[in-house]
């Protein structure tokens, strides 16, 4: 299996590899509990297509990649409470130590820079590698995240029900459903320019699922996002050229959001798409890709 020991955090991580070495490298970053196959094999296809040697890989705490059994995070209700008490609860590992995982997987590969491109968590990991990697980072994507300030508009209950929603069981059926139930209530399933095709997603969920089930590993990568707290000032000082994706119909990491990454980070370009909820529907796959490739062109 494919699978490097970074040697900076010394994490082992699973990723994959596609497209020539010669071309320019985009790292594709995940989100909170999410599994690197959540980037569709179509938008990977379609950067490897338009020129670039493109690169996922599972998060540390879930799917293929080190798991940390045992590791205790504190509930979210406690961690935010002594945050706002001016004392922060212990976590297993930070989200600064998921970025610095990425930089050592490009470590371990001999890539010296990369086009970032993150999605929801995996936009706060990306933006993190532009605070304290700038110059390994050629441009920077952040999609459906945030800078994780308090202040903005928060997730629609249901989406965040769905989200944290305990697994009832862990037979295959159970996780489909519970998988299934997560897409409708956080993607764009309501959506007439992004209908949602259930067998389609049944299949997708069906397929990640037989690959890596791993629900312990949501609440200590939850614990990191909260203990990061706000990006804003840290933000400030990015000089990475900077993209913002968001959909307007995002009930998870809410269109404010998005346009709050965009204002603090300095030349940011934010482009905002109506219908599009928190998921890379695979309709949406061909803009994503223009999009990602012509602003690491430059375009």
């Amino acid at each position: 299996m494919p699978t490097v020991t970074t040697p900076n955090t010394g994490i082992e991580l699973f990723y994959e590899d596609n497209g020539s070495t010669d071309a320019e490298v985009i790292l594709l970053v995940m989100g909170l509990g999410a599994q690197m196959t959540l980037w569709p094999d179509e938008l990977v296809a379609a950067l490897v297509g338009d020129g670039f040697r493109v690169i996922r890989y599972d998060n540390r705490d879930i799917g293929l990649s080190q798991k940390f059994e045992g590791a205790r995070a504190p509930s979210p209700a406690v961690q935010v409470l002594r945050k706002k008490i001016g004392f922060p609860a212990k976590v297993p590992y930070t989200l600064r130590d998921m970025a610095d995982d990425g930089i050592g997987l490009l470590d371990a590969l001999g890539i010296g820079k990369a086009h970032v491109v993150g999605a929801s968590m995996g936009g706060m990991i990306a933006q993190l590698m532009a605070v304290h990697h700038p110059e390994r980072l050629m441009t920077l994507t952040s999609i459906m995240s945030t800078t994780g300030n308090g202040k903005l508009p928060q997730a629609e209950k249901r989406a965040i029900d769905a989200l944290v929603a305990p697994l009832k069981g862990m037979d295959e059926e159970t996780l489909v459903a519970h998988g299934l139930n997560i897409a409708r209530n956080i993607g764009s399933p309501h959506s007439d320019e992004f209908p949602f095709d259930e067998a389609a997603q049944r299949e997708r969920v069906l397929w990640n699922m037989r690959r890596s089930v791993y629900p312990a590993g949501l609440p200590r990568q939850l614990a990191a996002i909260i203990d990061d707290g706000c990006r804003r000032s840290r933000l400030a000082g990015v000089r990475t050229p900077t993209l913002v994706l968001h959909g307007e119909a995002d009930p998870l990491v809410r269109l404010a959001a998005g346009e709050d990454t965009a204002r603090h980070i300095s030349g940011a370009r934010l482009v905002t798409i109506p219908g599009w909820g928190h998921d890379l529907p695979l309709p949406l796959i061909p803009r994503l890709a223009g999009e990602i490739a012509g602003h690491a062109r430059g375009i």
